[in-house]
């Protein structure tokens, strides 16, 4: 057995995560060059450093988790959620369950709960949102980003739901307090059931078929027959109706059965 798949089976056993399920070539060049950095000969003495050091064991699951993320990533999806999708949802339900999944340092989460704002009082939103990452969790709960960040967010809502400060913006308590965040393992954790959206864009991409098959077939579990799930530019579902739904747009699915 090599050193990286004895590395694998001791992450497993100390943090629950299966780097197995994360595809191999990628993840291992990420985290080499990681380990090299701090000194680091090989996996095997790596996963001591890990093992006993808390800081080094979050600066790894920072690494292997991917945080880019900015508000209303491609644009015109989120148009197409504003003008198409919360208009069906909320025909038939005016208290929406929502979960966003993945949603590294809460671009995603906020920016739903703006879009929805056009639709409903901001006091009838909230927002489930998960990661795997704590620290980026904890991020997210503070609210504060880089121009680079918002700038595909219409100036009406930057004016609306951010506070200039200094060379950065802050999320408005307004907004903050829609989404509630929680840390959890798409690969691991129970998934709530009896959600109108799920909303989960640019994580799929590094995980194995096998891995994507499970979590697809989770989501679709936990959404209510109607609900949508709303994926990332990269992501298309190509053999949606295995998973029970069905394209209503592009990067949308609605669960039909």
């Amino acid at each position: 057995m090599s050193d990286y798949e004895q590395f694998i089976e001791k992450v497993k056993r100390k943090t629950r995560i299966d780097l197995s399920l994360y595809k191999e070539a990628q993840m291992k060049r990420r985290l080499t060059s990681l380990y090299e950095k701090r000194g680091y000969r090989n996996f095997t003495e790596y996963f001591e450093a890990i093992d006993r050091d808390s800081a080094l064991l979050d600066e790894f699951l920072d690494r292997m988790t991917i945080n880019v993320s900015e508000f209303y990533r491609n644009a015109q999806r989120w148009k197409v959620l504003q003008d198409k999708i919360f208009p069906q949802l909320l025909e038939k339900n005016k208290r929406l369950k929502i979960w966003s999944a993945a949603c590294s340092t809460g671009e995603e989460p906020y920016s739903l709960a703006m879009v929805l704002s056009n639709h409903i009082p901001l006091r009838d939103i909230s927002i489930q949102a998960t990661d795997l990452d704590k620290g980026v969790i904890e991020q997210a709960k503070v609210g504060l980003y880089g121009a680079r960040s918002i700038k595909e967010v219409p100036k009406d809502i930057v004016d609306r739901y951010f506070i200039k400060e200094g060379t950065h913006y802050q999320v408005v308590d307004e907004i903050k307090r829609t989404v509630t965040f929680r840390q959890h393992n798409l690969l691991e954790d129970r998934y709530e059931p009896n959600h109108d959206l799920i909303v989960c864009r640019n994580v799929m991409i590094y995980f194995t078929e096998e891995a994507k098959d499970q979590i697809y077939h989770n989501f679709s579990k936990a959404l209510k027959i109607g609900g949508i799930l709303f994926v990332g530019s990269t992501e298309q579902i190509f053999n949606p109706e295995q998973y029970g739904f069905e394209v209503v747009d592009t990067f949308f699915y609605q669960k039909v059965k």
